[in-house]
């Protein structure tokens, strides 16, 4: 339940401090005195959105902050999953600055304005006048049948299941999509591997095979070159080995006469030496040297088919071209792996639309086993509330699209009167009739739900004398299992509250503030003969607000 309010700087309030009581607690106020500036407070610090536009000093910040005595509702859960503090008198406090800018938080930890309209759906139900026409609203009208039928854990798991069959389906379509693309592609994907595994690119050495067919290519010119080198180097008297074995002997004989000498000489011999191994080389490679057109050719049809390939792949190198067939050979092996993926997703449909279909069957009973109880209580209730012949008739029906409640459809039919047919609720029944049916609504639904606290904006509208006199006491009847708070015009509403507040105007040093007090008995008293008779309170008034008191 809400403990206390707190307003600052907020519309035509300049600072306003408002401790409730449990049980029934009544606003009064005349019309334009600001209690639609109270809920609109109490409706920032539980998370909607705010701007400049509601400071009444634009050059300070407003806050609201309320307190909530939250022990008894099990709400341990949320605050470990948000990561939150839990306290049993938990704190919601909104701040906005004079720059636009807002900040909220929950018990002195900063949050986003979505956690606290997650936590606010747990604490209280504001009532205003116009979501009296949230009855002929189906998502709201399978709510009441769903709080009758207890559905809520069936609800929440075939969310889940909903969940993931939706996601499952598109990853379905995902992957259909993405098989369509490989079939139409696979042919020509297989032809270019098929070409690329062709040439064993694994065994091939490009640079080796370019090396090779060069000599291949000019080995006539290579071996004459060789041969003339290796005259030039052993002709018998004027070759450079010759020669160079002459300089030798002529330098071992002066050897002794200098070290320069012998470190000369033994320069002159390791070229010797170097030499004749070049030349012993040269003369197994001129022998090695063979002329082979059929190896040149198969050289050359090789390098073409590579260079053909790279040319087309646009690369340069062996390393790409064996890049592109892995690449290629994934393409291959990935349209049977997306048919087993497909596979596997389908039959996780299979099983997953099973879970659906099973908990859809039970909220659907639970929702035809609810229906009767529902419409029973709603007669009763209206019936003390000046309904007398009404009826109601729930269609329910169920469907084979799956909705994010289940598998039914639903309408709520209407009659008033006797004799009269049944209508759409949402046409045939009147604004007076609307808020009477909401009511009993919210007086069923107290019974099922752990809701602390319910806030009633003149639901009275339309009504009056006997019948406003029933609907408050079926308000006092919910007031003892919650907070009920009724904002009411009419006086036999506001003589059933336990405790009694009203809203009024002052104007000081020409500022125009709206305040908020509780009433004393006697000041009850003469606020519930204004309601009766205006300014001018007559005593008739004054003995029959007591009346209504006593």
């Amino acid at each position: 339940m809400i403990q206390s309010l707190s307003i600052n700087n907020f519309a035509l309030i300049e600072k306003l401090n408002i401790d409730f009581s449990s049980g029934f607690s009544i606003i009064t106020g005349e019309t334009g005195a600001g209690k639609s500036i109270l809920l609109g407070a109490l409706g920032l610090v539980l998370g909607k959105r705010a701007d400049s536009t509601s400071l009444k000093n634009k050059e300070e910040k407003c806050f609201i902050e309320a307190h909530f005595q939250i022990s008894n509702y099990n709400l341990k859960s949320f605050f470990e999953s948000n990561d939150l503090d839990y306290e049993d008198i938990t704190i919601l406090r909104r701040e906005i600055l004079p720059s636009g800018k807002s900040r909220a938080f929950i018990n002195d930890t900063p949050v986003n304005l979505q956690e606290l309209q997650d936590l606010s759906e747990y604490l209280i139900d504001i009532h205003s006048q116009h979501q009296t026409q949230e009855l002929s609203e189906n998502e709201y009208q399978f709510q009441i049948i769903d709080a009758v039928a207890s559905n809520h854990s069936l609800l929440e798991s075939y969310g889940v299941s909903l969940k993931q069959y939706k996601k499952d389906k598109l990853e379905l379509q995902s992957l259909k999509n993405q098989l369509q693309n490989l079939i139409k592609e696979e042919d020509y994907t297989t032809f270019l591997l098929k070409e690329l595994q062709s040439i064993s690119l694994q065994s091939m050495d490009q640079l080796e095979m370019e090396t090779q067919f060069e000599q291949l290519n000019n080995v006539e010119f290579i071996k004459e070159n060789l041969n003339k080198s290796l005259l030039l180097a052993n002709e018998e008297q004027y070759g450079i080995l010759h020669n160079l074995n002459e300089l030798k002997i002529c330098l071992n004989k002066i050897i002794t006469f200098s070290p320069n000498y012998r470190a000369i000489f033994d320069r002159v011999e390791t070229v010797y030496i170097e030499l004749k191994d070049s030349i012993d080389e040269l003369s197994q490679k001129e022998e090695d040297l063979i002329h082979d057109p059929e190896k040149l050719q198969e050289l050359n049809q090789q390098l073409q088919l590579l260079y053909s390939l790279q040319k087309k792949h646009q690369v340069t190198t062996i390393s790409e071209l064996q890049q592109i067939q892995t690449q290629l050979e994934a393409q291959v092996h990935a349209y049977a792996a997306i048919e087993n993926s497909i596979e596997q997703i389908e039959n996780q449909l299979n099983s997953t639309s099973i879970i659906l279909n099973d908990l859809a069957n039970l909220i659907h009973e639970n929702r035809k086993n609810a229906i009767p109880i529902l419409t029973e209580k709603w007669i009763e209730i209206l019936s003390q509330l000046g309904m007398p012949n009404v009826r109601f008739q729930i269609e329910l029906n169920q469907v084979s699209n799956y909705f994010l409640n289940g598998k039914d459809e639903l309408q709520f039919l209407f009659s008033a009167n006797k004799g009269s047919d049944f209508g759409l609720l949402k046409k045939v029944a009147s604004g007076g009739e609307l808020s009477r049916i909401m009511l009993a609504t919210k007086a069923i639904l107290s019974t099922y739900s752990k809701l602390p606290t319910i806030i009633f904006d003149e639901i009275d509208t339309g009504v009056s004398g006997e019948i406003a006199n029933k609907m408050s006491e079926i308000m006092k009847n919910m007031s003892h299992s919650m907070q009920v708070i009724a904002i009411t015009h009419l006086p036999q509403i506001a003589a059933k509250g336990d405790a009694h507040f009203k809203v009024f105007k002052s104007v000081l040093e020409e500022q125009t503030n709206t305040e908020m007090k509780i009433l004393n008995n006697e000041e009850r008293i003469l606020e519930i003969a204004q309601m009766l008779s205006g300014f001018d309170v007559s005593e008739s008034a004054l003995n029959h607000a007591k009346a209504l008191l006593n």
